[in-house]
């Protein structure tokens, strides 16, 4: 049985986005390592080649072999740098952001339910559940590549709503993307844009969801 959540606020459930949140991702991680002192050729590659755009299609449950196929194809003399983002992706992964995961920990403690909504392939999500142990404290994660609908369409806000029976004005949503934030405000979230966890902790705190500094 939880715990009576120690908190003055109707929140009874806080949403988690992944990566950029609790998990620090990014393609740069891997590339800096393939470009080298090429800053400007990495950047190019990934915002003409494996660019965001591109990635989301795989978080909306593209097949990463044709992801890639489909890359080499506009770009054939990337091949390898282009086969790399998958073959060692995860390189991109470079650990988690420590301050938001004692957050989590905190918000365990109080009873609160805990969820997570991520845009993440359904093929890389599993390299990530096993290599962060606390992504076992949700009471429940949706994977937009798992479920085929990205964040910030509204229909993966509405899943999430009936999947957990959740009231979005006792529901607060936690991101980096604001478009993503603005679109959970739109369909009734309490919506905190994620920048660091200091302020993330000042903003759950403003709520009135009470938590005790490690």
């Amino acid at each position: 049985m939880k715990k009576t959540a120690k908190t003055n606020s109707s929140i009874n459930t806080v949403v988690f986005d992944l990566g950029g949140v609790l998990i620090d991702w990014n393609p740069r991680h891997l590339y800096r390592k393939i470009f080298g002192d090429d800053e400007n050729g990495m950047e190019t590659f990934l915002a003409e080649v494996c660019h965001s755009e591109w990635n989301l299609q795989q978080d909306r449950g593209r097949p990463w072999q044709d992801a890639i196929a489909e890359a080499i194809t506009r770009f054939p003399d990337q091949e390898a740098n282009i086969r790399a983002y998958r073959e060692r992706w995860d390189e991109m992964l470079k650990g988690p952001i420590e301050g938001t995961v004692n957050i989590l920990e905190e918000l365990k403690s109080t009873g609160l339910r805990l969820l997570a909504l991520t845009n993440w392939s359904a093929e890389t999500f599993p390299i990530a559940e096993k290599r962060f142990a606390f992504l076992e404290w949700f009471d429940g994660i949706l994977v937009s590549g798992q479920e085929k609908l990205a964040k910030p369409d509204p229909a993966v806000f509405h899943l999430l709503i009936q999947r957990y029976c959740l009231a979005p004005s006792r529901t607060v949503f936690v991101d980096d993307q604001p478009y993503n934030t603005e679109a959970a405000a739109k369909e009734g979230f309490k919506a905190i844009r994620f920048t660091t966890p200091v302020n993330l902790r000042r903003e759950l705190q403003t709520l009135g969801i009470r938590l005790n500094q490690k």
